[in-house]
């Protein structure tokens, strides 16, 4: 063991020496894994080793296919056997909904590239598995990329491959603490102390004390996890083939062959933690008794499932723990406020998402970006208030029992809620608002009249009525948007302009005025679709998506310059926008120097007696104010503008509602028609870059992607021939069966009486009037390319 090295990974499971392997890949081989006791002595010596490409978040899927592939490679690299069984897989569905559920999964995954899966009926279906009773069943999916490998001998092969380039492996040997220095860090372990640049916490079942050494509280817990193996099965032992993984969703189980019996894992509803502050530094390799009488229920429907079971013994019972998440998604990448230090935690599915979560961390560290958009595993979609105990068992308990459980788009689940509400909460509560959540907050979806219920679809919501009520009373008088769902940053210091102008690519407002600005990475794939106010006072605001707050922070100071503060202003202010072409009137009964602002326009403005701040832009794309409060005016400024306009008709409406109305504009938003895995030139947000500047980040690329051949791919808004379902996102897009894109977001255009969705299309497909096929919820639906902003296509309404 050296003294220094430029990374230290702290953790030998599979997820430590994926990374591991992939830093000396890529050229670092001054690199260190440390392991407290042996490789594997974690969750990954007992874990079921299942691998499948198939996950509803393409970046993720690609990651995990690129784990597939990984395998053979470091086998062979290693010279280490792995145990690599491709058997196939197959995911059962057992009621009408999830059966629809799943043929439009299959959809989805034949938009996001997997094209090695198929609907297979019941009949064909236990033809693949024979043990398995088709009772119940009504259909399923076939995958060939699915099967297993020894968990042992993976862990072993990446180490192995890692070290032939020049890595370094260190066992039984823990670290005692973290301190970080000027240069890095001062790594502390029991054979004495190394320095580095970079640590990286892949600490699995300890991932709570490893971050803990460093003042990071992680949202992670472990849970336990049960699977058995059986004696030999003389069904199976007759076969001359091995049986597929099996999926059984409504049973709650997973199964493989193991040998000539059978492994079941199985997801119960009555879940349990363990060890919530992190595995006793001793423990390693024991396991737990097993539970049959917490699993009852599960045990018997797998019985059920699998009649052979019936007559063959128990061999060898595996009641493990393993880390999860709230969202049971990895927690990886840079930690916001501790430079140096990395997350790779929280990886439920090591043996399917190590290899990806390696190669992610690595290009991250190595060339400051992952080549995937990986924000759904990004340790930074969480804020300070997800470091809550409580919110950590209530959260990561409801995924551990839903694993198998079907959700549905409509859904709203209340592990964790409410955490943050506005200030006007009750009082909009007590006025009908149903509630969604934004990262920690409590937004609103629509008003409802008492006794209402909304029944979870996959189709449109028993809702549609009540949203369409909203969107008519914005187009045709004025709405009231609570909007304490925005992020706000306080952008400040003589440096502000100077540093605003290296991170956005647009254009900066002049004093008095707003404008949407565009932030790039190095490579040109965009940062962020955000607001910029310019207060007219040397203070500038950046608006954009609330849940985006530690994600964007992180970045903003990550590329800080000099003579420049940022503050988030996301705990201190509010705020409610009005829409509609009376939002005027309303305005000007209150301030009628405010209802004169231009459009973009900002300043601040008593509105009773509150100050606020207000700018005229709207997301409806009709005639609009954004008004801005401190948290505590929240609910003074909402009674005081419903007063203002009960003369109007004016009524409050909600998310769902603006869905609806920005779909009418053609106005994309973040996680759907904008994302780090597009460009400005795809989305059509190029067309606000000022190209005359040279100086901020990521021109030469978008420089490149403009003088070059351009995006393969183009965002288009398509009316659909829908029927009683919408598109959502990530729908396979069809010309004459070759397909040619995907669907971004999708939903009813209540105005306009049409089905819309955005989508990227390829360039020779995008032209308007171009006819096209979508599938929403399973079934093909005839399409068409028509112009942007199908309602008011001028702007006219928003500008008046």
């Amino acid at each position: 063991m050296k003294s220094h090295y430029r990374v230290v990974v702290i953790g030998g499971g599979v997820v430590g020496a994926s990374v591991l392997y992939h830093l000396a890949k890529l050229g670092w081989t001054d690199v260190a894994l440390v392991e407290r006791s042996v490789l594997t002595a974690g969750s990954s010596w007992h874990a079921a080793g299942g691998i499948h490409a198939l996950n509803a978040d393409p970046n993720i899927a690609a990651l995990q296919a690129y784990t597939i592939d990984l395998l053979s490679e470091i086998e062979e690299e290693s010279g280490q056997n792995i145990g690599l069984h491709m058997t196939g897989g197959l995911t059962m569905a057992g009621t009408p909904d999830r059966w629809e559920w799943l043929q439009s999964a299959y959809r989805t995954f034949q938009s996001i590239g997997i094209d090695d899966c198929r609907l297979v009926s019941v009949e064909e279906a236990v033809a693949l598995n024979p043990i398995m009773s088709g009772d119940g069943l009504l259909g399923g999916m076939w995958a060939d990329r699915e099967g297993y490998v020894d968990t042992t001998g993976t862990v072993h092969a990446y180490a192995t491959a890692a070290k032939k380039r020049g890595a370094t492996v260190i066992e039984h040997n823990r670290v005692l603490e973290l301190n970080q220095t000027l240069a890095g860090w001062e790594v502390v372990t029991e054979k004495g102390t190394i320095n580095c640049e970079h640590v990286v916490n892949a600490g699995g079942l300890w991932a709570k004390q490893v971050g803990r050494m460093a003042g990071i509280e992680l949202p992670v817990s472990p849970l336990k996890h049960h699977y058995f193996v059986t004696d030999t099965v003389p069904e199976l032992a007759e076969l001359d083939f091995e049986v597929p993984m099996t999926v059984d969703l409504e049973g709650f189980t997973y199964t493989r062959q193991d040998q000539k019996g059978l492994l079941v894992g199985i997801y119960e509803v009555n879940h349990e933690h363990w060890a919530m502050d992190g595995a006793p530094w001793d423990y390693g390799m024991e396991l737990f008794q097993e539970q049959t009488d917490r699993i009852e229920h599960e045990l018997m429907m797998g019985y059920g499932r699998y009649p052979a079971l019936e007559n063959v013994g128990i061999k060898t019972w595996v009641n493990g723990a393993f880390t999860f998440s709230p969202d049971g998604n990895p927690l990886v990448g840079p930690v916001p406020g501790k430079r140096g230090y990395w997350s790779a935690c929280a990886v439920m599915a090591g043996f399917l998402q190590g290899g990806g979560v390696g190669k992610s961390l690595a290009e991250w560290m190595i060339h400051g970006e992952p080549e995937a958009d990986v924000y759904g595993m990004d340790v930074a979609r969480y804020g300070l208030w997800a470091e809550n105990k409580q919110y950590i068992k209530e959260t990561t308990g409801q995924f551990y029992s839903r694993r198998f459980v079907m959700t549905y788009p409509n859904e709203q689940l209340p592990a964790g809620r409410p955490i943050k509400t506005a200030g006007a909460y009750a009082d909009m509560t007590t006025a009908g608002c149903r509630w969604g959540q934004s990262w920690d907050l409590e937004t609103p979806l629509y008003f409802a009249p008492e006794g209402f219920t909304e029944v979870p679809s996959l189709k449109r919501s028993n809702a549609f009525d009540i949203v369409a009520a909203e969107c008519r009373a914005v187009r045709e008088s004025v709405g009231l948007l609570d909007i304490t769902g925005f992020s706000r940053f306080e952008v400040s210091g003589a440096g502000a302009e100077a540093w605003l102008k290296s991170i956005f690519a647009t254009k900066l407002p002049q004093p008095a005025r707003a404008r949407l600005a565009v932030m790039l990475g190095k490579d040109a794939r965009l940062k962020g679709d955000l607001t910029l106010f310019n207060w007219g006072n040397g203070t500038y605001w950046i608006m954009g998506s609330y849940y985006l707050r530690t994600w964007h922070m992180r970045w903003f100071k990550d590329h800080m310059g000099k003579h420049v503060q940022i503050k988030d202003l996301g705990e201190e202010v509010s705020g409610f926008s009005l829409s509609g072409p009376k939002s005027r009137a309303v305005i000007e009964r209150l301030n009628a120097e405010a209802a004169q602002l231009p459009f973009m326009g900002c300043g601040q403005f008593d509105i009773g007696l509150l100050r606020t701040k207000i700018g005229r832009l709207s997301v409806t794309g009709e005639l609009g104010y954004e008004i801005h409060c401190r948290a505590g005016d929240h609910a003074m400024l909402r009674k005081t503008l419903l007063e203002a306009g009960s003369d109007d008709g004016m009524i409050e409406y909600g998310f769902n509602a603006l869905l609806s109305l920005r779909l009418e504009k053609s106005y994309g938003i973040w996680s759907a028609e904008f994302t780090q895995g597009y460009t400005a030139a795809m989305t059509g947000m190029d067309r606000w870059i000022e190209w005359e500047r040279s100086d901020f980040i990521g021109h030469d690329a978008a420089v490149a992607e403009r003088e070059g051949n351009g995006p393969a791919q183009r965002l288009v808004t398509l009316e659909i021939d829908a029927g009683d379902a919408d598109a959502s996102g990530y729908e396979p897009i069809w010309h004459n069966s070759k397909q040619v894109g995907f669907v971004t977001s999708g939903g009813y255009a209540h105005t306009l009486g049409k089905s819309l969705a955005m989508g990227l299309v390829d360039v020779a497909h995008a032209d308007e009037h171009t006819m096209l096929s979508v599938h929403v919820v399973g079934v093909e639906r005839a399409a068409k390319v028509v112009p942007a902003s199908p309602y008011d296509p001028s702007g006219k309404a928003m500008r008046v």
